[in-house]
């Protein structure tokens, strides 16, 4: 069954939070944050040996929770099947469009280690960015769990399953990308969020989704 566009807004079950966006602002220039402080919201990650450089675009969540509630929220994830939301994107959009959509959850109160981020086209440079330290330490930071990870969708099937999952389709073969949406689905335990061009999505859906 086709997804049908909405409005850029996340919403969830009737007990989750629910959010509102009036559109997408122009994408503009992100500066490159510095090291976090103690008092950032979104807490960074011990590293033995020399300090890293600050990865190019995660950034700072004034709403976000640090942990999961064990309220209403969580017991409406348990249900059968993840919700499915559609937001329209041109590819060189969507990944401006996930990263919003991450903002608002985390703005509504999902926490960081809730939300997988996957792109089916260019990497998201966080990904690229931590990928450079060796892939080892890239995957343990998805078992972490302490913030947003972003991954290849090529590499769905190695991701673990988190409440959010967030699909950029920002370029990639139609035939990839038909396969990687499924698999994002197994992996959203409550929310699927699909950001690209409408009639692209739901030509290599089909009825898969």
């Amino acid at each position: 069954m086709p997804l049908i566009p909405e409005e850029p807004q996340i919403h969830e079950s009737a007990q989750g939070p629910r959010a509102t966006a009036a559109g997408h602002p122009a994408p503009t220039p992100r500066p490159v944050p510095g090291p976090r402080s103690a008092a950032s919201p979104r807490p960074g990650r011990p590293v033995p040996g020399p300090a890293r450089p600050a990865p190019p675009a995660q950034r700072p969540h004034p709403g976000a929770r640090q942990s999961a509630s064990s309220g209403p929220e969580n017991r409406s994830e348990q249900r059968s099947g993840p919700q499915l939301q559609l937001i329209p994107a041109p590819a060189d959009g969507a990944l401006d469009a996930a990263e919003e959509a991450v903002d608002l959850l985390l703005e509504t109160g999902r926490a960081p280690g809730d939300i997988l981020v996957l792109t089916t086209g260019e990497q998201h440079p966080w990904a690229t960015h931590e990928l450079s330290f060796g892939d080892a330490a890239y995957w343990a930071q998805q078992d972490a769990r302490d913030d947003v990870f972003f991954a290849d969708a090529a590499a769905v099937e190695r991701a673990a399953a988190r409440p959010v999952v967030v699909v950029a389709v920002n370029g990639g073969a139609d035939d990839a990308t038909a396969r990687s949406l499924p698999l994002a689905r197994a992996r959203a335990t409550a929310l699927l969020i699909v950001c690209g061009d409408p009639q692209r999505v739901n030509a290599v859906l089909g009825a898969g989704v």
